[in-house]
């Protein structure tokens, strides 16, 4: 980690653990602490005290590499949990909840590697989204572990994805007033077929393509 926001800046902590490429890595607090966690070609997601300069946490629970990691702030702030979602090449996201030392839910629906994930900043991170090597995105809710949408039309692996914070209409204004049920919201997904496509949450449909890449979309 470095100091920033200085004349020079300087390397704070290093952290040191992984055996292996450390893929992916997300900065969150509960509470008054501060945590990174990681994911990795060991196959393991680890978890690091910021303030105390050390691992406190390793998951062993995937059988391949993890791709991606995310804190879950729906599970701290609607159960009071502190939970990370991972993805990886195993066809599985999993949740961690790394105070009680223990796996959660497993979502299993995808049927080649994971890739991204992100969770809605919308309905206090209920739901999820997911892109996949088998070219589909998926929409979960995370309180019930349902799948509730396949979104089709990459054709080849779909590597980054996200959700729309806010709502539009058919006017093109926006706001950020509604739930999932209602019209408004769209995913965005990057391919390895060098497009971004733009989806409708509720209906699945495509919205727009966007070309000019020459290779793989990847964040």
């Amino acid at each position: 980690m470095f100091e920033t926001f200085c004349s020079s800046s300087k390397l704070i902590n290093t952290f040191n653990g992984h055996m292996d490429i450390v893929l992916s890595i997300d900065y969150s607090a509960f509470g008054d602490s501060q945590f990174i966690c990681s994911g990795s070609n060991d196959k393991t997601v680890r978890v690091w005290d910021v303030d105390n300069n050390e691992q406190i946490r390793s998951f062993n629970g995937h059988s391949s590499y993890v791709r991606y990691v995310k804190f879950s702030l729906y599970h701290y702030h609607n159960h009071h949990q502190n939970v990370i979602c991972s993805s990886s090449y195993d066809e599985t996201i999993r949740f961690w909840d790394f105070k009680d030392n223990k796996q959660l839910q497993i979502f299993n629906r995808h049927t080649e590697c994971v890739n991204g994930i992100e969770f809605s900043q919308f309905n206090g991170g209920k739901y999820l989204c997911s892109g996949s090597n088998d070219k589909t995105i998926r929409l979960w809710d995370v309180e019930t572990s349902k799948s509730l949408h396949v979104f089709n039309g990459h054709t080849s692996y779909v590597w980054c994805v996200g959700i729309s914070p806010l709502q539009y209409n058919n006017n093109n204004e926006m706001n950020n007033i509604g739930v999932i049920g209602g019209n408004g919201y769209t995913i965005c997904s990057g391919s390895l077929d060098k497009t971004i496509r733009i989806w409708d949450i509720e209906t699945t449909k495509q919205f727009n393509v966007f070309k000019g890449h020459k290779n793989i979309v990847k964040n």
